[in-house]
């Protein structure tokens, strides 16, 4: 089938349509997982006719992910607007836990983004996830308490979180092990972290990871100069 552009004026490729359709299409996936997503039944619940999804969507794949996009978009709005806790330990804690509950209540999504990753295909939603989760990290860093680099710690939190999610999901309903998700938590903020500010631990490498984050806001050094004591303190901290 070849499919055809919108027409100028044409009804069925208005916003509207799109939005009622995405409403049909994740209210399919809530219910009956991504097998319940078929073209027949979206096209049937929308009143729309299959040309039309084909040019809004694509394919039912282009459909799936405009889906779980829409559904991450409006969490991630949603924790971007709220005021991170002051203490930046129980912001990472909240954050983490957060991330868990989405996963859970919304185990399609979840399992749309991140249960078949591919780096090819960017997430505007997720890649504003991960600027909130690099702004949490950051945060440990400029208070002293981040004992490895901050490309590591967010890269360690992501996977394990993301893990932890999708074998919780893997459970059965009843036999789901809740408690493995706060049991990692805590075993990643040890690994990540200092149990005091990093700059009252012996050694240099936590001094050098919370003066990296402030780096930023140094002044009465030249550009050249940030980027050399950027470059050492890089080098110091991967000592950790």
């Amino acid at each position: 089938m070849t499919i055809l552009p919108p027409k100028p004026g044409d009804p069925n490729a208005s916003q509207d349509v799109r939005d009622r359709v995405l409403q049909v299409a994740a209210r399919l996936v809530a219910e009956g997982g991504r097998a319940a997503l078929t073209t027949r039944a979206v096209v049937a619940a929308a009143g729309i006719q299959q040309p039309t999804l084909y040019r809004l969507f694509g394919d039912k794949t282009g459909l799936l992910e405009a889906v779980a996009e829409a559904g991450l978009a409006s969490y991630v709005a949603d924790k971007a607007s709220a005021e991170p806790d002051p203490d930046p330990l129980l912001d990472f804690r909240m954050g983490w836990d957060s991330h868990v509950g989405f996963g859970l209540a919304h185990p399609a999504l979840f399992a749309i983004i991140w249960g078949n990753p591919d780096p090819a295909r960017v997430s505007p939603a997720a890649n504003a996830g991960r600027v909130a989760l690099r702004r949490k990290v950051q945060a440990l860093a400029v208070a002293g308490l981040l004992r490895v680099s901050e490309t590591k710690a967010e890269r360690l939190t992501h996977a394990t979180c993301t893990g932890v999610v999708l074998a919780l999901l893997d459970m059965p309903d009843d036999d789901r092990d809740i408690e493995l998700a706060s049991i990692t938590r805590e075993a990643v903020i040890q690994a990540i972290t200092f149990a005091a500010p990093a700059t009252a631990t012996p050694g240099p490498a936590g001094a050098a990871i919370a003066l990296r984050a402030s780096l930023a806001h140094t002044t009465g050094l030249t550009p050249g100069e940030r980027l050399l004591l950027a470059e050492l303190l890089d080098r110091i901290s991967e000592q950790a």
